[in-house]
């Protein structure tokens, strides 16, 4: 905190040019913005850049961190009393940080008219005891992608369930150099790729008691599925070797012929591998439909000493114009509904695919702890994959100290 406010002071300081006798202050909000792609940044000094133009007054210092050390930034920055103003951030943190204090509750910003501009479900994820902590600055849902070349040289089709998939890895596993299945077992999300097959399989994250899901029938068997693929080839080597990013250069380099991904891949494909003949599909089925419903929060800092200029530059960031160029660029589904209504979301038949699986979407559940709890489900799966233990054995040890975390 007095750290904060040390250079909260040096950038008045020097705005004011004490040392020269300049009179027009100018005040800082720091905004710490994950990045998605290359875009990312560019797309944000852009915005700020506008800002400033309309508000000489106010600078709007950007800061691009790579999603896989963001927390871990966060974490340190809050720790030395140097945490941003405003920063994107992972829905699923957000419990933590409002329950530790560090999220600022943004209701007695929002006027009835902006807070119309949202779409409720993507709203709903960043609402904790009744307080709106954040707003939804990116959203989407899962699906699979499938190279349509690849399926064709190897007479397979696209498959809608496990047993299907499984028959057509076969096939495709068989062309030279081509792997069947990317599988992520790297880095961030690695459990959300088990996810997919255990919403489909019938099981869930938690039980209705709270108590972890993982050593559930369900949970195991779709284990098994994915260790099986591993095991015959139908998948790369050493997927704990495979970030998604590695897994998404795979496809995109015409390597694999199935992955599952999120919206934000396809700006890639067109930029850097045009050429290539895909199709957007939902997950296959085993006994349900399911995908998975992600947004990012939007979340202003409890001890920021600069909240009325930096909820004027998010009030400006959320402009449609802002919006519309921000969810197109990226590939993610629009979280206002202005952009939602545009034509462009109706046609595209790529962020349709993507969307028509949000009437089933299921959400990482809002817990506390839940990165502890997300990493102790990466780590069972890593010692799957790498043979250190069973199915049953990793998932079992990972469900019991789930609810220790829990209390349960």
């Amino acid at each position: 905190m007095y750290l904060r406010k040390f250079r909260k002071f040096a950038c008045s300081a020097l705005a004011l040019g004490i040392m020269t006798g300049v009179a027009n202050a100018q005040t800082t909000v720091d905004f710490t913005v994950a990045e998605y792609s290359s875009k990312t940044g560019p797309f944000f000094d852009e915005v700020a850049a506008a800002f400033e133009k309309e508000n000489p007054d106010i600078d709007i210092n950007i800061e691009v961190v790579p999603w896989d050390t963001l927390l871990q930034r966060l974490t340190t920055d809050i720790a030395g009393g140097v945490a941003p103003d405003i920063s994107i951030i992972g829905t699923r943190w957000l419990l933590d940080f409002a329950q530790q204090g560090i999220a600022e509750p943004l209701d007695s910003y929002l006027t009835p008219e902006f807070k119309s501009t949202f779409i409720d479900t993507f709203m709903q994820p960043s609402v904790i005891d009744g307080q709106i902590m954040g707003l939804p600055v990116a959203a989407s849902a899962r699906a699979m992608l499938v190279n349509m070349d690849l399926f064709e040289k190897a007479g397979a089709t696209p498959p809608t369930t496990w047993e299907e998939l499984y028959e057509a890895a076969k096939k495709i596993s068989a062309l030279p150099e081509i792997y069947a299945l990317g599988l992520q077992g790297k880095e961030i999300e690695t459990d959300a790729y088990f996810y997919y097959a255990l919403w489909t399989f019938g099981g869930n994250i938690l039980n209705e008691d709270g108590t972890s899901g993982l050593d559930s029938p369900e949970a195991i068997e779709a284990a098994r599925f994915y260790k099986k693929m591993l095991d015959e080839g139908l998948t790369q080597p050493s997927p704990t070797n495979y970030s998604r990013e590695n897994v998404f250069n795979l496809f995109k380099q015409g390597r694999v012929g199935m992955i599952f991904t999120f919206p934000m891949l396809i700006p890639q494909i067109k930029a850097e591998a045009p050429d290539l003949d895909y199709k957007v599909m939902p997950f296959p089925e085993k006994v349900t439909k399911a995908t998975y419903g992600v947004t990012d929060t939007l979340m202003m800092f409890a001890d920021s000493d600069v909240k009325a200029e930096a909820w004027k530059f998010i009030e400006f960031a959320y402009k449609d114009e802002w919006r519309s160029k921000f969810d197109r660029g990226e590939g993610f589904l629009p979280v206002t509904k202005n952009v939602a209504a545009e034509d462009y979301y109706k046609t595209n038949e790529d962020i349709a695919g993507f969307a028509a699986g949000l009437p089933y979407a299921k959400f990482a559940p809002t817990i506390a702890n839940w990165e502890e709890i997300a990493d102790v489900t990466v780590r069972a799966l890593q010692r799957i994959y790498l043979e250190q233990e069973t199915p049953e054995a990793a998932l079992t040890a990972a469900a019991a100290e789930i609810n220790e975390i829990r209390g349960k």
